[in-house]
């Protein structure tokens, strides 16, 4: 017996992802999103997909994982990199979005769609799959109650790591007489990033200060647990003085117009909106107290007068043990009805999150019709990551991004890590266009 109905828990990036999918396969969608009910620590508004850190989604080159990534969604047919591909900001050779404009276009297409029935309830418990297959899709950010009941369908506590968001500031509190545009390390043909140079001086100064500077308090039980690829600004500095020179504040392929010589440091600010008024510091994610970014970020010569419209945050993000509980097509084990996808799945970033909600809405879909769920080749990206997070060898899952080391290799004959990713980008694509 076929069910008629996909129920999805969720209206971030994967669970927005994963209804469209589903409809686009004929399903009728209902789709539950708590706010603006019941609000989170890191969300602003009500709308769906919104962005609460970055508005950056990664690299777009093919020679890039992220970029293959989302080559492979956009031709499997990406809500998500569709409508971001509209509300696109300049950014490089990144793809960087608008973040307001993104979420309401999100919400519009969803809240108009006639198969997609929107429910704005807190979802407090597991859903029982008896009116059609679940995508749970509420990502790091899961409220409590959905949590606890979570973990006792698992038999697992869940896992966390703490996440941190940079700070936004006006472009005309910016300096620009102490700035200049270039690109993101002076690579590619337009000036799309505002650089803030330091002196060597300046540096050390603006050093000292970071890292004697007060964090905001966390729970005494919780212990600092970050995520690699997304450390707080200071827990960066804390390794060592030049570690900010080697990471963010890394001043490679730039030269300051005003001394024709490369800065001894640069912070880069990157557009957050359609109109160029906000600006993201690149890579300044951060845990401290708003009054203390305000005394240390000023502390760059360019910000000395910036307005913060957004300071940066942190906060707690849980994700499933995936390879005790989940499958590759993001079924549970125990409940194959039963999906998860996003970041409560296992995986990092913005787009990653999106590719398993497009796999759990393309199978949820395939449930609700009747058919075989699918799993996605190995030698797709997003099989490849799907499988990782998912795989039974991976006892101790940290949260990941694409990367080429999840593909399996593949035999040229020129040698280089160019020629590498392209011909795993070209195999990639072709088992897409195979699945199609």
């Amino acid at each position: 017996m076929t069910q008629s109905k996909v129920i999805v828990v969720g209206a971030g990036l994967a669970g927005s992802e994963a209804a469209w999918q589903a409809r686009t396969l004929g399903v009728p969608v209902d789709l539950y999103e708590m706010r603006p009910q019941v609000l989170t620590p890191a969300h602003k508004s009500d709308k769906f997909a919104e962005l609460v850190c970055s508005n950056s989604l990664g690299a777009l080159a093919l020679a890039n994982a992220s970029g293959l990534l989302k080559e492979e969604m956009r031709r499997l047919g990406s809500l998500i990199m569709g409508i971001a591909r509209v509300h696109s900001v300049p950014a490089g050779g990144a793809l960087a979005v608008d973040r307001w404009g993104f979420a309401a276009s999100v919400t519009a297409r969803l809240e108009s769609d006639p198969l997609v029935r929107v429910i704005r309830q807190e979802v407090t418990g597991i859903p029982l799959c008896g009116e059609g297959p679940a995508v749970i899709a509420t990502g790091p950010l899961t409220s409590a109650s959905l949590a606890a009941s979570i973990v006792e369908f698992t038999g697992r506590e869940g896992l966390y790591f703490y996440d941190a968001a940079s700070p936004i500031v006006a472009r005309d509190s910016i300096d620009m007489e102490q700035a200049f545009l270039a690109s993101r390390y002076g690579k590619g043909q337009t000036s799309d990033y505002i650089n803030c140079p330091l002196t060597e001086e300046q540096y050390k100064s603006f050093y000292e200060a970071l890292t004697g500077a007060e964090s905001a308090t966390k729970h005494d039980f919780e212990e600092s647990h970050f995520f690699e690829g997304c450390l707080p600004v200071e827990e960066i500095a804390r390794r060592g003085f030049d570690t900010l020179r080697y990471g963010p504040m890394k001043p490679v392929g730039l030269r300051d117009p005003r001394t024709g010589k490369r800065p001894y440091a640069v912070v880069q600010l990157r557009q957050d909106d359609k109109d160029g008024r906000m600006f993201n510091i690149v890579g300044f994610q951060t845990s401290l107290k708003w009054g203390e970014q305000d005394r240390v970020f000023r502390l760059i010569p360019a910000l000395a007068r910036a307005e913060f419209l957004r300071h940066g945050v942190m906060h707690r993000n849980t994700y499933l043990e995936a390879p005790l509980v989940l499958l590759p097509t993001m079924q549970t084990r125990k409940m194959p009805a039963l999906l998860f996808a996003g970041q409560i799945a296992g995986v990092e970033g913005y787009v990653e999150s999106c590719a398993m909600g497009l796999i759990a809405g393309i199978n949820a879909a395939r449930l609700a019709l009747g058919r075989e769920p699918i799993t996605l080749p190995e030698t797709t990206m997003i099989g490849a990551l799907a499988g990782y997070v998912c795989s039974e060898r991976n006892q101790f899952l940290q949260p990941i991004n694409a990367n080429w080391g999840l593909l399996p290799k593949v035999a040229i004959e020129r040698r280089g890590r160019k020629y590498r990713n392209e011909a795993m980008a070209d195999r990639a694509l072709s088992a897409i266009r195979s699945i199609l």
